[in-house]
């Protein structure tokens, strides 16, 4: 079959040469996206990365594809109604990273709650051992409010026992079980963002997540709590996010992701696109205010980025590859 595969690491490319012997393979360190295509548009698969596109201009240019796999959890970059309506597939990784981003999470608590950011670059650009402004908190008897208990959030509950926190939990499906089994309280969105002094997003991204966290319910907040998201932007209605943290209602944040993180990391092709939408450019220019906040961490998308997790990724598609091959379909994200 004619396989291409997007945003490759050196690393990656022998262990899939060695995968799919026989099979016409591209491998290409780029992007996939309507504004970055390839030279060639007969792949049957193609395989991708959090940073391309798949939306209905790619769908067009590669008339022969039968399946799209990414090599992630999430799958919002894909859209799945176009690849339904043309009987095209999507495959994801479901589970790789549990681990690896709940430690990613807490080194980002550890980092505003104890000002660690702030107290190494004083020393490394000003060779200051002052201590002003340096007090932090501990985590011991704190609330932590996960938002979402699926794999990641559970392992965010094993750790935050580790401290010692009184743990409450949102789900939109709560499994009495679970929270029984892990000495953890579910609550409704709004008696945890009031009771929580550290807040944590762990929920997928879809229609019903999108702005879970908005102007209206941002505001019952607990003054003085802080606000972590290491799993989708768009969960965070952002303007309700500074809005927030203007008005000292959250002490500060911890984001590895953001609203159209794409088009603020990519602001050269974003700016030549003649049909870029009004929301997407205001969304631009709201990251870039978070960035200037002395109050906001931000990190590039980075949660997931240990070898273990990249090893364990890498497999799996190489699973999902070959099952599709086989015609036995694994880890299908629009099997419905």
């Amino acid at each position: 079959m004619k396989i291409a595969f997007f945003e490759l690491e050196g690393w990656e490319e022998e262990l899939i040469k060695k995968a799919f012997p026989g099979h016409d393979l591209f491998l290409s360190k780029e992007k996939l996206l309507a504004t970055n295509l390839p030279k060639r548009n007969d792949f049957e698969i193609i395989c991708i990365f959090v940073n391309s596109q798949v939306n209905k201009g790619v769908i067009e240019f590669l008339p022969n594809l039968k399946f799209v796999t990414t090599r992630s959890t999430g799958f919002d970059h894909i859209d799945l109604i176009e690849c339904k309506k043309r009987n095209i597939l999507v495959g994801y990784v479901p589970g790789y990273g549990d681990n690896t981003v709940a430690e990613f999470t807490f080194g980002l608590i550890l980092n505003l709650t104890r000002k660690l950011y702030e107290a190494i670059d004083r020393v490394k650009e000003f060779n200051s051992f002052a201590l002003n402004d340096l007090r932090g908190m501990d985590l011991k008897d704190k609330a932590i409010g996960i938002i979402g208990t699926g794999r990641i959030g559970k392992e965010m509950i094993k750790i935050a026992h580790g401290f010692s926190m009184n743990i409450l939990a949102f789900d939109l499906f709560p499994n009495a079980e679970t929270a029984k089994s892990m000495g953890f309280k579910y609550l409704n969105l709004e008696e945890l963002l009031k009771n929580s002094d550290i807040i944590s997003i762990h929920t997928p991204y879809n229609e019903k997540t999108r702005h879970l966290l908005n102007k209206k319910n941002m505001k019952l907040i607990k003054r003085g709590a802080y606000l972590i998201n290491t799993a989708r932007g768009g969960i965070v209605e952002t303007d309700a996010l500074i809005e927030a943290l203007e008005t000292k209602v959250l002490a500060g944040a911890g984001l590895d992701v953001l609203e159209e993180e794409g088009e603020t990391k990519d602001e050269m092709t974003f700016l030549k696109d003649k049909h870029q939408h009004h929301r997407k450019l205001k969304a631009v220019l709201e990251n870039h205010v978070l960035m200037k906040m002395p109050n906001v961490l931000i990190t590039p998308h980075n949660a997931f980025n240990t070898k273990e997790a990249l090893e364990r990724i890498l497999d799996t598609t190489i699973k999902n590859i070959t099952a599709f091959i086989d015609k036995k379909p694994s880890n299908i994200a629009n099997n419905d």
